[in-house]
């Protein structure tokens, strides 16, 4: 059996933050006042920014979640309105390495000297946000995003939006009895 280096062990933790650190963050928030049950239609406005390959993958995703809920996309004139807003934005993070020979506190004190490296990820961020408003008073009453480190391969990129809008929607409609 190969003994286990400090190094190893050092690259098998920063694989661990780096996968929790690039972890998709699905939040969610609803009008505690708005009666879900009145609502089985629902109008898509156009989405921000229009004319992308996203818009009709983000369209197709969040239609897939709501139908499996019971609801009809209409034309117009729906019981609710969506929108959706994408956005993407570069992101940088730093990571230290330490070679585990010195350098920091260890338990006794201050250790001797030892070298660390300081390498700069560059990284791109995108957020889909889905916004449901009640048609009739304009006011939302339901907001769902999602947020993730965008792969330069567009089919996980796709995959990760659908798990993303599914994580979304999992609780919806919000009060239930099927969530």
């Amino acid at each position: 059996m190969m003994p286990v280096t400090r190094t190893a062990v050092c690259t098998v933790f920063f694989l661990a933050m780096m996968g929790a650190a690039f972890a998709q963050h699905v939040k969610t928030d609803f009008d505690h006042q708005a009666n879900f049950s009145q609502y089985k239609t629902y109008s898509w406005q156009e989405s921000k920014p229009a004319n992308s390959l996203w818009d009709a993958r983000s369209k197709n995703a969040v239609d897939a979640q709501l139908a499996a809920k019971g609801w009809t996309q209409v034309d117009n004139g729906g019981d609710v309105a969506i929108v959706a807003i994408k956005t993407t934005q570069t992101q940088r993070t730093l990571q230290t390495f330490y070679d585990g020979m010195g350098g920091g506190w260890r338990w006794r004190g201050m250790g001797g000297f030892g070298q660390s490296t300081t390498t700069e990820q560059d990284y791109k961020e995108g957020t889909l946000v889905v916004d449901l408003y009640d048609a009739k008073t304009k006011q939302l009453i339901w907001r769902g995003s999602a947020q993730d480190t965008l792969s330069d391969k567009a089919t996980k990129n796709e995959k990760n939006l659908d798990k993303g809008v599914a994580k979304m929607f999992k609780a919806f409609p919000p009060g239930s009895a099927k969530s």
